[in-house]
C-alpha cells in the first residue's frame, strides 16, 4: 500500500467518525418523527392537538448545533385515528422505545403543554433514559387550574363529561369554541389562526381522550423520582385573571416535590410561550441545552 492509499483510507475514516449517524427507521402507530440537524440529541414534543410545526423557529434556530427529533402524536394536527383505547401512557412508554432503539445517549427532551407532561412522565418512569427536561408552561397535575383541591378521582366525572362535549360537537361549533379560547392562550391573530387550524385538523376524539387522561393524571407523587435537571417555563400576562405573584405561587407548590427543579417565569406570555417570546424562549432552551 502506498502513501497516497494510506491519506485516503485516513480521510476516508476521518469522514465516518464526523458524519452524524443516520437514525433507522422507526414504525409506530402512536407517533412519528421528523430529525433535523446534527450535535447533541433534543426531542421536541407538542402539546394538545398541537403538531411538530409548533416548533417550527426553535427549530431552525436549534438545527445548525443539535440533532432535533420533532415528534407529533398520532392524531395531532392530523385526522388518522391513533389506536383505541388509552394514549398518555402508551405514548410515554413508546417514547422510551424509541430513545432506547435509536440509540439515544440520555438526550434532553423539551415538552410544551401535555407534551410537558410526558417529559416528566418520561423522566420518572426511566431516570436514565434522558439527560434532562424543559417542561413548558405545564403542571404536574392540570386539574389543580380548574380546582386546588382536585384529586384524579374527584375530577374524573368532569373531565368525562368535557370529553364527550368536545366528541358530540359538530364541525362548526367545535370550530367557534377554538376562535374563541385561543386568544386565551396566544397572542396575535395570525398565531391564533393558527392554532385553531390545528386543533380543527386533528382527531377530535384522540384529542378528546387525551385530554380526558391528563386530567386525571397526577404526577406529583412520582416527582421525587426523577434525577434529572428539570427546568419550568411558565407564562404570565397581564390580561390573566390573576397577578404574577399568583403563577409563581402554583407553580412553586405544585412542584415542591421536585428537587433542585428551575422555575422561570417569562412575562407578556400566553400558554404558547414559544409563539409569544420566540427571542426570550430560545435564550431560555439554549441556556437549559448548555
Amino acid at each position: 500500500m502506498n502513501r497516497r492509499d494510506v491519506m485516503m483510507g485516513a480521510l476516508a475514516l476521518t469522514a465516518c467518525a464526523t458524519v452524524p449517524a443516520v437514525p433507522p427507521p422507526f414504525p409506530s402507530d402512536r407517533f412519528s418523527v421528523v430529525v433535523r440537524g446534527q450535535g447533541p440529541d433534543v426531542i421536541l414534543l407538542p402539546g394538545l392537538s398541537c403538531p411538530r410545526d409548533v416548533w417550527d423557529g426553535l427549530a431552525a434556530a436549534l438545527a445548525p448545533s443539535h440533532r432535533l427529533h420533532l415528534v407529533q402524536l398520532t392524531g395531532f394536527g392530523e385526522a388518522t385515528a391513533p389506536p383505541e383505547g388509552a394514549l398518555f401512557e402508551p405514548a410515554a412508554q413508546e417514547l422510551l422505545r424509541y430513545i432506547a432503539e435509536q440509540g439515544l445517549s440520555r438526550p434532553a427532551v423539551i415538552g410544551h403543554s401535555m407534551g410537558g407532561t410526558l417529559a416528566l412522565r418520561i423522566a420518572a418512569a426511566a431516570p436514565e433514559a434522558i439527560g434532562r427536561a424543559m417542561v413548558v408552561d405545564s403542571l404536574p397535575f392540570f386539574s389543580v387550574l380548574i380546582n386546588p383541591t382536585a384529586t384524579p378521582e374527584t375530577i374524573a366525572p368532569q373531565a368525562d363529561a368535557l370529553a364527550e362535549q368536545m366528541r358530540g360537537m359538530d364541525d362548526a361549533a367545535f370550530l367557534g369554541l377554538q376562535q374563541r379560547t385561543m386568544p386565551t392562550l396566544v397572542k396575535g391573530e395570525q398565531n391564533q389562526a393558527l392554532a385553531v387550524a390545528w386543533s380543527v385538523a386533528s382527531h377530535r376524539p384522540a384529542v378528546a381522550q387525551m385530554m380526558r387522561e391528563v386530567m386525571t393524571t397526577d404526577l406529583r407523587p412520582q416527582l421525587p423520582a426523577i434525577q434529572v435537571p428539570v427546568t419550568v417555563l411558565y407564562a404570565w400576562d397581564p390580561s390573566m385573571p390573576y397577578p404574577a405573584a399568583g403563577a409563581d405561587f402554583v407553580y412553586t407548590l405544585n412542584y415542591a416535590g421536585l428537587q433542585g427543579v428551575r422555575l422561570i417565569r417569562v412575562d407578556e406570555a400566553l400558554h404558547f410561550i414559544m409563539l409569544d417570546q420566540p427571542a426570550r424562549f430560545e435564550a431560555e432552551v439554549r441556556a437549559f441545552l448548555s
